[in-house]
């Protein structure tokens, strides 16, 4: 469910200052697309799908970082927000690079998926339209578990799958601050705070078994991850504020308000 949304906000500091980033170094003519990987405090966390477009979504843990939480606005957020809080926002705005920002404010109900189990995405939807990767010859591995969150059609030829991807595995999380959250009254309206991605992939050539648009919507978490992992120990929806880069995400302006329609709908699986 989406409570509120609002388009085209100007947030963030300069690259070099920004706690989480998304480095865009130019190609060179006739060269190959650089490495695309968010940053953590200047740290290399996750390795993500190429800027071309046509290459498969991924987020490949490359390091964990020191700290999960950026520990920001923490109060506001374990009250729960009821609409996008001008205040968080701009507490915010110091740790994320200069862009312009789609923010949502959605309720989730998280599941947790571990890498290679019949709720993986990267064994399943994906290797119906892409195959696997024939460098390895198996399907990419994003060496953390996950969460899913939705999905549905956006259209006959493209379905939306989104994500909420823990910068530290679940099982680093303080059990006790977890059960915290499991026991608590509170915690449907809790919030937590993402950095996000829309990616709308495709490969070149239709050579799998399913030939269609993915887009993928992908919540990196900056703050929650005890409160995401007990809403889905717990099968009860918590909300999600989404700081959506216009600059970084593969995806128009155009394609950014199909998405938001598409996310207002009921869930639908592809098949």
């Amino acid at each position: 469910m989406i409570i509120e949304v609002r388009e085209h906000i100007s947030l963030g500091v300069p690259e070099k200052d920004a706690v989480l980033a998304v480095p865009t170094p130019e190609r060179a003519p006739g060269t190959a697309f650089r490495p695309r990987r968010l940053t953590l405090r200047g740290t290399p966390v996750f390795e993500l799908n190429l800027w071309c477009g046509t290459c498969p979504a991924l987020f490949k843990k490359l390091n964990e970082p020191e700290a999960a939480d950026l520990g920001l606005a923490n109060e506001r957020l374990t009250a729960g927000l009821d609409t996008i809080d001008e205040d968080v926002l701009r507490v915010y705005e110091a740790a994320l690079p200069t862009s312009h920002y789609t923010a949502i404010l959605l309720e989730v109900t998280p599941d947790l998926v571990v890498p290679g189990s019949p709720g993986d995405y990267f064994t399943h939807e994906q290797v119906i339209t892409w195959g696997v990767d024939p460098v390895v010859g198996s399907p990419d591995d994003p060496g953390t578990p996950y969460y899913r969150t939705f999905e549905t059609a956006v259209r006959k030829d493209a379905h939306l799958y989104e994500f909420i991807v823990p910068m530290v595995p679940p099982d680093w999380n303080d059990a006790t601050r977890v059960s915290d959250y499991v026991t608590s009254d509170g915690l449907t309206p809790a919030t937590a705070v993402a950095y996000s991605l829309l990616d709308v992939l495709q490969p070149a050539m239709d050579e799998g078994e399913d030939y269609y648009e993915h887009w993928a919507l992908n919540h990196f978490l900056l703050d929650g991850h005890h409160k995401i992992e007990a809403a889905a120990a717990t099968r009860r929806p918590i909300r999600l504020l989404s700081l959506l880069d216009e600059r970084i995400s593969i995806a128009s302006p155009e394609e950014i308000r199909t998405m938001i329609e598409a996310r207002s709908q009921p869930r639908r699986s592809r098949n």
